[in-house]
């Protein structure tokens, strides 16, 4: 499972960085997830390994212009990288009449299906290998967080043990691989568990913009690998944050340090921070590790591998 930024600024571009996108790439499944789509991000693809032919699931945060504008142009293209799949969108409401209005003015036609989903808290798409939820953050326009937790996998079956314990190969097996307990024909008492290595947790990758400091982030991001957290300001300029309803870097801290979140991932930049000017990136990062140590500062097209634990 492996992260990609595709835009690390906040409300407009930059030189350095692209407006809001991040790609979820799942290797094993040969599938790309975006989570927001802001304008250009079909450029950044091009500058990156993500292949736009895998992308399969798009999720917003908010419609907001710098998280949105780059989606029609994206689909557009997609119908001409070889041969479409569907893809599944999901977003508040609202998501569904901007694309329409965007293809009936512009003419655009998909050659293949698309289906928009309207979000509400909770459960916005289960599969046997993934859940993804989503809960309500505080912005000026509705604005939700999105939360990809990976099933967790049961250790490797120990066959040969099975066999010199003389236990029937057949159901009992596939019984003992999700460790249950089976009571044999002969009486004995074989727990599964002690047939199989030890559980592979589950990746929780959350990801928090546009919103100011709430309980709800820390909700979502409980006990995450990765908790990617706006930081539009400085804390300086808390009150500013406050006012526009976005995050400083010490309140993305605060989150993670409240969910208990293995690692934080600042992003979404108030280009008002750049070099030369008397506070700058650095400055906000360090403000943050001062809370949270485990933090660390997107860049556009960085990436960032999350690993699995082991229980």
């Amino acid at each position: 499972m492996q992260i990609t930024f595709l835009g690390t600024s906040s409300g407009v571009p930059t030189r350095a960085r692209n407006v809001s996108s991040i790609a979820l790439n799942l290797p094993q499944r040969a599938e790309v997830w975006l989570f927001d789509c802001g304008e250009a991000t079909q450029h950044q693809l091009l500058r990156c390994d993500v292949k736009i032919s895998q992308i399969r699931r798009i999720f917003v945060t908010h419609l907001h212009g710098d998280h949105i504008f780059g989606l029609m142009g994206l689909l557009a293209t997609y119908g001409m990288a070889g041969s479409p799949d569907r893809i599944d969108i999901y977003g508040p409401k609202g998501l569904d009449e901007y694309l329409r209005a965007c293809q009936k003015y512009s003419y655009t036609h998909f050659n293949y299906p698309i289906k928009v989903h309207t979000i509400e808290p909770g459960v916005v798409h289960q599969e046997a290998d993934f859940t993804v939820t989503c809960i309500p953050l505080k912005h000026k326009v509705p604005a939700y967080g999105y939360r990809v937790s990976e099933t967790d996998k049961s250790g490797r079956f120990n066959l040969e043990k099975a066999k010199e314990l003389g236990i029937p190969s057949g159901p009992i097996y596939g019984k003992l691989k999700n460790g249950e307990v089976v009571t044999l024909a002969d009486g004995r008492v074989i727990n599964g568990r002690d047939l199989c290595g030890e559980t592979e947790i589950g990746r929780k990758f959350v990801y928090c913009t546009d919103t100011v400091f709430c309980e709800n982030s820390i909700e979502l991001a409980a006990d995450a690998d990765v908790l990617i957290h706006e930081s539009t300001f400085a804390h300086e300029d808390a009150e500013m944050a406050f006012d526009r309803l976005h995050s400083t870097s010490t309140m993305a801290a605060q989150v993670a340090l409240g969910a208990g979140a293995k690692e934080l991932i600042l992003t979404h930049f108030s280009p008002r921070y750049a070099p030369g000017n008397p506070i700058v990136l650095d400055d906000l990062l360090q403000a943050a590790r001062a809370i949270f140590p485990q933090t660390k500062m997107a860049y556009d097209l960085m990436t960032h591998e999350i690993a699995r634990r082991i229980n």
